[in-house]
């Protein structure tokens, strides 16, 4: 019948298309990815290694594991122990592995967990390995440890078909208190060594100075030899010279002398000397001594004698003052007479002018010309009053 054909046609077609594009279980073929490997069971038990690419298999007889990654894995791994000088610190190890193409069944039938294998591994040589150490050397020894981490791991993991690629001790970590501490300690180191550097640059410069002056005070000593050698054959020259003159008796004398006035002259000229020149011998000390007592007395009856002095000439001048005021107001008596015997005679109970006065008449002129005589000698004072009097007088 002809639908019976196309019926059983498209049955044909439909389990054709299930056995070459269904799922894993009931496909023909299937493909697997780069890097990855596919195990192939038969009723559970192992049948063959599916490569990357395109792959067969029975359907419904065989079945295919998850795909296995033939890539580097890293495993990391915080461990907390203790060293030798009892400091706990933290380690932080990555562990990078990759499973061997070779041996992909072992590492995939023998091992349940391999990161859980990996890590307990790593604790126990990381350990095993601070367990021997103190803080210092172990951080000066993270590259050992990673090494003898590497290398346990690798013999360990070998015969389950993984290979170790690397193994990182990133850092250590002590307790914060204990980090603050060495932090202590090695600013005080540092600054141990920069105090004795800065000794050994003192320590130096010292003694480069210190030699300086060693140099500059034997050169200095040379000189001074020289010149005192200069000066002893100058003075034997003008020695001989002075002999050759003739004289001879008082030319050391004349010799001495002239060095001594020279000496004088040195030390006037320099202006801020506080040397005092005083005699050689014992005797001389008492002459100088009785000098300057007499100095003292002489100069205390200097200023008594200015004294008196100021007191004289202040008491001749209260009586020149006297004088003036005197002779001022005679002269102002005798004005007074004047004008009233010019007013027509004396009035009752004056007496009357004598002849002498009838004979010379004092006039206001003759007053006013005696009166500015008589004030060029008085003290300037005296000479503001007479002035002043002289302007006040009336007008004839």
């Amino acid at each position: 019948m002809p639908g019976f054909e196309i019926l059983l046609l498209l049955i044909v077609i439909l389990v054709v298309a299930g056995l070459l594009f269904g799922g894993l279980r009931t496909s023909i073929f299937f493909t697997v990815h780069t890097q990855e490997n596919v195990l192939v069971e038969r009723f559970g038990k192992f049948q063959k290694v599916a490569g990357p690419g395109l792959n067969t298999k029975v359907p419904f007889i065989e079945t295919t594991t998850k795909p296995i990654s033939l890539r580097v894995k890293q495993l990391e791994v915080n461990i907390e122990t203790k060293t030798k000088d009892n400091v706990f610190v933290t380690i932080p190890v990555a562990v990078q592995y990759v499973i061997d193409q070779h041996a992909v069944v072992d590492a995939y039938y023998k091992l349940s967990d391999p990161e859980d294998q990996i890590r307990s591994y790593v604790f126990d040589t990381v350990r095993s390995a601070l367990s021997g150490l103190t803080l210092d050397t172990a951080f000066e020894s993270k590259d050992d440890i990673a090494t003898t981490v590497e290398q346990r791991l690798s013999q360990s993991m070998a015969e389950y078909g993984f290979r170790i690629v690397n193994t990182l001790v990133t850092d250590i970590s002590p307790d914060p208190r204990v980090r603050d501490s060495m932090n202590s300690i090695n600013a005080a180191q540092r600054e141990r060594d920069a105090a004795q550097s800065l000794a050994e640059a003192d320590k130096i410069k010292r003694v480069t100075q210190a030699q300086a002056e060693a140099e500059s005070k034997r050169l200095q000593g040379e000189g001074v030899a020289a010149q005192r050698k200069a000066i002893a054959m100058g003075i034997a020259e003008q020695y001989e010279m002075l002999r050759a003159a003739g004289i001879e008796g008082t030319a050391e004398q004349l010799l001495l002398m002239t060095q001594y006035f020279d000496t004088l002259q040195d030390v006037a000229r320099n202006g801020r000397s506080n040397v005092l020149l005083l005699p050689s011998n014992p005797g001389a000390l008492g002459d100088l001594s009785q000098e300057i007592r007499t100095s003292l007395l002489t100069s205390y009856e200097s200023e008594h004698a200015r004294r008196d002095g100021d007191a004289r000439a202040e008491h001749e001048a209260a009586e020149r003052r006297a004088a003036a005021q005197r002779t001022a107001d005679r002269l102002a008596q005798q004005e007074a007479a004047y004008h009233a015997t010019a007013a027509g005679g004396a009035p009752a109970g004056q007496p009357t002018p004598t002849a002498a006065s009838q004979h010379a008449p004092v006039t206001a002129e003759d007053l006013a010309a005696r009166a500015e005589q008589l004030a060029g000698h008085l003290p300037h004072r005296l000479q503001d009053q007479v002035n002043q009097f002289l302007q006040q007088r009336p007008q004839q």
